[in-house]
């Protein structure tokens, strides 16, 4: 897929490249190893202009199309998706408040956010409300001049270190999913505590935690999104990320797959480069087949959205098949490259770790296949089980 850019586009596409070559890949197998989540990473994102890539103009962003925002995401995540992600969060929460918040506590925290000093959060997954997310507990008491809110979260991405949350909470049980609201919380106030980082099989800087509210006091002026605004955003929201999930997918097999490319050229086998056997060939040919509709699933719901259609379906669509190729792909490329390829100095071993995950970000794989049978049988009244 050709995708027309105008000098300011492909500069951001260029300063994603570079950003990623200087500030991400030289470190990201220390990050791993020593489960460390890299803070000045976001500073330095926001030097290079990547803190607020869909934020309008007029309050400092890129006001990026999708189509774009999906090749910078490409670039970023070929060098790690776990940091991407993390900066990605950061990216939609200041967007979020850039566009919904109001009043002083907003602009404050939205200049410390686009600077890199602040670091953003959503917190909306529950321990017993995860697919489900109509079924949050977390409530928000209405109180004189304010709200307390009470509750936890789980599977939080920037958990350990974000300074701003956008915590999603009831504010009135009968009322479902109606009742929800969204409410900006400082991280480092009364009645918020952090839970220890979850160790899991890899993706460490992305800072996953989860978070404990008691009792936690938010003036009125902190509530981004009444309800039922709160919940409609947090789905909207989820679709898109969904697409940009897709779009890392793509950026961690591109990486590998260049990787197998090159360590095959190199490596000797039986008097002659690897990559000259056609069973190796053949395998990294299907892997760059599995890339290309992987990009065009992406770019296609990207493309849907910047024409403001709605795109749950392309979005799903495009999250399933990009995880699930990058998952196999990736797990080709390691053998293309034999044993060397489990070892953690050569990025595929990080990259498949952080494609398994993909598979559980912003809605599992199951989740996918739900919102893509609704669109199937929607035309015949039907509701998929």
């Amino acid at each position: 897929m050709h995708l027309e850019l105008n000098a300011e586009e492909g500069a951001l596409i260029d300063a994603a490249r570079a950003f990623a070559a200087e500030h991400i890949a030289p470190h990201a197998a220390e990050w791993e190893l020593a489960r460390h989540v890299p803070r000045d990473v976001f500073q330095a994102a926001a030097e290079a202009g990547l803190t607020g890539v869909l934020v309008p103009r007029h309050h400092g962003g890129k006001e990026a199309r999708h189509v774009v925002a999906v090749r910078v995401l490409e670039e970023l995540s070929s060098a790690c998706l776990a940091i991407t992600f993390g900066l990605w969060v950061h990216n939609n929460a200041l967007n979020a408040i850039e566009r919904h918040g109001s009043g002083a506590p907003a602009e404050r925290l939205a200049a410390s956010m686009l600077s890199g000093q602040r670091i953003g959060a959503f917190c909306l997954t529950e321990p017993d409300a995860g697919s489900d997310a109509a079924a949050i507990t977390t409530h928000a008491l209405k109180v004189d001049g304010g709200w307390r809110i009470s509750g936890e979260k789980a599977w939080v991405s920037n958990g350990t270190h974000a300074d701003v949350l956008v915590v999603y909470a009831q504010t009135d049980a009968s009322a479902g999913w109606r009742g929800i609201g969204a409410f900006l919380v400082d991280a480092t106030g009364d009645g918020v505590t952090r839970t220890p980082p979850y160790e899991m099989l890899g993706g460490h800087a992305l800072g996953l935690s989860g978070l404990r509210f008691e009792d936690c006091p938010v003036p009125d002026e902190s509530m981004l999104l009444g309800p039922p605004e709160g919940f409609k955003a947090a789905m909207d929201g989820i679709d898109k990320a969904r697409m940009f999930a897709a779009a890392m997918c793509c950026g961690i097999l591109g990486a590998s797959l260049s990787t197998a490319l090159s360590h095959a050229a190199t490596r000797q086998a039986f008097g002659k480069p690897v990559l000259s056997f056609q069973g190796l060939q053949w395998q990294l040919a299907d892997v760059a087949t599995d890339l290309e509709a992987a990009r065009l699933l992406t770019f296609g719901a990207a493309d849907a959205f910047d024409r403001g259609e709605t795109a749950a379906v392309a979005a799903a669509h495009a999250k399933k098949f990009a995880s699930r190729v990058a998952l196999d792909g990736i797990s080709q490329c390691m053998q293309a490259m034999g044993a060397a390829g489990s070892l953690m100095e050569h990025p595929p071993a990080r990259h498949l770790a952080a494609a398994k995950l993909a598979h559980y970000m912003d809605g599992t794989t199951e989740i996918q296949n739900l919102v893509i049978s609704r669109g199937l049988l929607k035309p015949f009244g039907l509701d998929a089980g």
